[in-house]
């Protein structure tokens, strides 16, 4: 799986860009402000969510430009090759449209395509920050296994909206209207819960299974909701109504669940890890899953890494690149200076980042 052609217009800083990947590195440098990060959001919304930043789709229109953007890419693919496409249009810039082969879709169909993960340094506080930045990093993990995960997350959250609202604005809510409601949310919210939970198994395994290197192992649980059945979560959450309208929020669901990462060989909490072990941390679990999902789809996921060399010691930056040189597939890495990627030879695909212009 690999992206042979990307192209932007009106994303960002970019006017338009054309480009014409290989199927191994793909290396963007420039300075910093440049647009490099731009290139690999411009990617990550070629699976469903929103992206590696979680922006609006209304801040990625380019500030001169007519309101709306376009993102196409051609996927070669085992089956042949698929273009993909997504954006959105000056007179509806809220709303995202995308295109499989020319056809419209959902976001979530992109998932059957193209299997995506990213590292950014924004992740760098994941461990210590709030639940919701770990949620968000569980479920994409996920998606990258399993599509259909987006399906029963959106439909949970519209739900869970809608319960919310009823039970803060109507001081008698409709018991039918509510049940309706709350039985859409008993549907979707244990699917999401059996899918993390299975991924976080599978990755504990793989993890306990590998030796100790320069990558610190990872030990991973969930907590802060158990997952139930749809019928036991119904009844519970029929029965929690008074408590939550007085919360103004839906006080116990898959939505209240927290990633939990321990340092398996200092049997230490992630969070409180040094700032090196953290990054140590993450990029295990991302190479982790990247097998994991190989072994699962047969297919290794595109990887985005964003200024993970500036982050990382001399000895972890070549453990990393040897590492992803073994098990293939195509990783795009951005960072300011080329000699970072010293060692990556002349098969990696070069590009050059400078106001918004790339050069090959």
């Amino acid at each position: 799986m690999a992206i042979t052609r990307l192209s932007l217009t009106d994303f960002r800083c970019y006017a338009s860009a054309l480009i014409a990947p290989g199927p191994g590195f793909v290396v963007l440098t420039g300075e910093n402000g440049a647009g490099k990060t731009n290139v690999l959001e411009a990617i990550s919304l070629l699976s469903a969510g929103r992206g590696l930043r979680r922006a609006a789709l209304t801040e990625m229109a380019r500030s001169d430009g007519p309101g709306g953007f376009s993102i196409a890419a051609r996927l070669a693919a085992a089956g042949g090759d698929v273009d993909l496409g997504t954006g959105t249009t000056p007179g509806a810039p809220e709303r995202r449209i995308v295109r499989i082969n020319g056809t419209g879709s959902g976001a979530s169909a992109l998932g059957e395509w193209l299997s995506l993960l990213w590292l950014t340094p924004a992740m760098d506080r994941l461990f210590v920050e709030g639940t919701e930045g770990r949620r968000a990093f569980l479920d994409r993990l996920v998606l990258a296994i399993d599509p259909a995960h987006a399906v029963h997350a959106g439909r949970y959250e519209a739900a869970m909206r809608a319960r919310n609202k009823l039970l803060r604005e109507d001081e008698r809510p409709d018991p039918a209207w509510l049940a309706a409601i709350e039985a859409r949310m008993a549907e979707h919210g244990p699917a999401m819960a059996a899918a993390r939970a299975d991924v976080v198994d599978a990755l504990n395994a793989r993890i306990a299974g590998q030796s100790d290197g320069p990558f610190a192992r990872a030990a991973m649980a969930i907590e802060g909701w158990a997952a139930t059945d749809s019928a036991i979560f119904a009844a519970a959450l029929r029965q929690s109504r008074p408590r939550d309208a007085a919360a103004g929020r839906t006080l116990a669901g898959p939505h209240r669940q927290d990633l939990v990462v321990t340092h398996i060989a200092k049997q230490q909490p992630a969070a409180r890890a040094s700032t090196g072990e953290q990054k140590a941390l993450l990029v295990g679990i991302v190479l982790a899953h990247a097998d994991l999902v190989a072994a699962r789809s047969g297919r290794r996921p595109i990887l985005l890494m964003d200024e993970v060399a500036a982050h990382l010691d001399p000895v972890r930056r070549a453990a990393l690149f040897d590492r992803l040189a073994g098990s293939g597939g195509q990783i795009w890495l951005t960072g300011t200076e080329p000699a970072l990627f010293d060692g990556l030879g002349h098969d990696a695909t070069w590009l050059h980042v400078r106001a918004g212009q790339i050069e090959g």
